[in-house]
């Protein structure tokens, strides 16, 4: 435990900058979710000593570091003639037996691939083993899998990494524990980040009884965690091509047990702009807090403007509110007045793997250029948590809500069904420094 504690620290330092308000027992969900992603080196337990230093960087080993001769720079350039390379995400369950995983780790060593990081997950029977390899570029995903499975490996899983994958477990869950604390929206991005690629569905309680049949520790069901969430109902996380390991489900309880703790909340910045027209107005981030005002926006409406964001019946827009605004099914930036009235609203709607935007501003606020400044920060967003696409779902005669789509300068796609348009706009994300992930990996070995 005395090797967790610089992360405890950290743990407690952004515990105090979240305020006085919050429970000292939230150290608890902290330290859980630090100890549950550390590394649990398996050369320590069954060999007696850990993997040197200078095998866990960013770079090939060269010759001068296998003869164990210091490296003059100590930088990352790789000397002339060193063979391309590329990182590896790999999982693969080991016999929890001396020497299995030394027989595993020849093997791998014999192909010229390096070992940059190990993580272990106890089972029942065995050990899931998961690496950070970095092996020669030529080498693809099954052939690495039938390395590891001739030494001894089953149910193995591959999958392309990048430099991303290089931070270690307890950096990138206290990361991910600051996000939560800060913004209760981010909880199903955290668990996404957390878990890697799976879907993230939040039902509500009043839905089919959600949440009877879940005992409050949650369930793990093979590829499928489900919990109990904070606001009633359930969070469900699926994850088809990889099977969750109890340690990843005692992570993902963690996180949710730290968003119950903090309660409600959503960053406190807000921004102010004045229109052409010379008015003032405020942008912020809402949430359920807001329900009330953005009920009585609702009414000052006309029918029209409700029918083309809702495409059903108008009388029923009450009924969406309180979905709309909570943070757990997505991010909503509202536009007030100096006055503090809300005259619009903007929502990033997570969708399973989909991200959908939608608008709605206040009849005699319009043609004023809000809507065009609120789909270009939810956009912006969605660019920053890495979203490949976000999609509106519009009447095609709404045509203020395809000028705005257009006014973004990315690429888009229309599809239109009886009068139901779908405009898709394809992001730019971030550029990533190594090759795009092949999608849900490769996996090899018995079910």
């Amino acid at each position: 435990m005395s090797r967790d504690l610089p992360e405890v620290t950290a743990a407690v330092a952004l515990l105090a900058e979240h305020g006085p308000a919050v429970p000292v027992m939230l150290l608890a969900s902290v330290a859980t979710l630090i100890a549950t992603a550390g590394f649990h080196t398996r050369w320590s337990r069954r060999h007696g000593q850990a993997p040197p230093a200078d095998d866990t960087g960013a770079r090939p080993p060269t010759d001068e570091r296998r003869a164990g001769r210091a490296e003059d720079d100590g930088g990352p350039a790789r000397p002339a003639g060193a063979e391309e390379s590329a990182l590896w995400r790999m999982r693969t369950t080991v016999r929890d037996a001396p020497g299995s995983l030394a027989v595993l780790c020849a093997a791998l060593a014999d192909r010229r691939i390096d070992i940059l990081s190990l993580q272990t997950h106890p089972l029942a029977r065995g050990t899931v083993d998961e690496f950070l390899l970095r092996a020669p570029a030529g080498l693809t995903g099954s052939e690495l899998a039938g390395v590891v499975t001739a030494a001894g490996g089953d149910h193995t899983w591959t999958e392309r990494a990048d430099a991303h994958d290089l931070v270690d477990a307890p950096t990138r869950v206290l990361a991910l524990a600051a996000r939560t604390a800060l913004d209760a929206a981010e909880l199903p991005l955290a668990l996404r980040q957390l878990l890697g690629r799976c879907t993230i569905r939040s039902l509500p309680a009043a839905v089919g009884g959600a949440g009877d049949d879940v005992p409050p520790e949650g369930a793990l069901e093979d590829t499928v965690l489900r919990l109990r969430a904070p606001e009633g109902g359930v969070i469900s996380v699926e994850r088809p091509y990889l099977p969750f390991t109890p340690a990843e489900f005692a992570r993902a309880r963690a996180l949710v047990e730290l968003d119950a703790r903090l309660g409600p909340r959503v960053p406190r910045g807000r921004d102010s702009l004045t229109l052409p027209e010379g008015r003032d107005i405020t942008v912020r981030r809402a949430d359920t807090r807001d329900v009330a005002a953005a009920k009585a926006m609702h009414e000052r409406c006309s029918p029209r403007t409700l029918g083309m964001r809702y495409h059903g019946p108008v009388g029923d827009a009450d009924r969406y509110m309180n979905h709309l605004l909570s943070p757990r099914f997505g991010r909503t930036l509202a536009v007030q007045t100096a006055s503090g009235r809300i005259v619009g609203l903007g929502h990033l709607l997570w969708d399973g793997d989909e991200t959908e935007v939608a608008l709605l501003v206040e009849d005699a606020w319009q043609r004023r250029g809000i809507g065009g400044e609120l789909l270009g920060r939810l956009v912006a967003m969605a660019t920053e948590t890495g979203c490949a696409s976000v999609y509106a779902v519009t009447q095609a005669s709404n045509t203020g809500m395809v000028a705005a789509m257009r006014g973004l300068g990315l690429p888009l796609d229309y599809q239109i069904e009886e009068g139901t348009l779908v405009v898709t706009a394809r992001l730019n994300p971030a550029p990533r420094t190594a090759t795009a992930p092949v999608p849900h990996g490769e996996r090899t070995g018995g079910e």
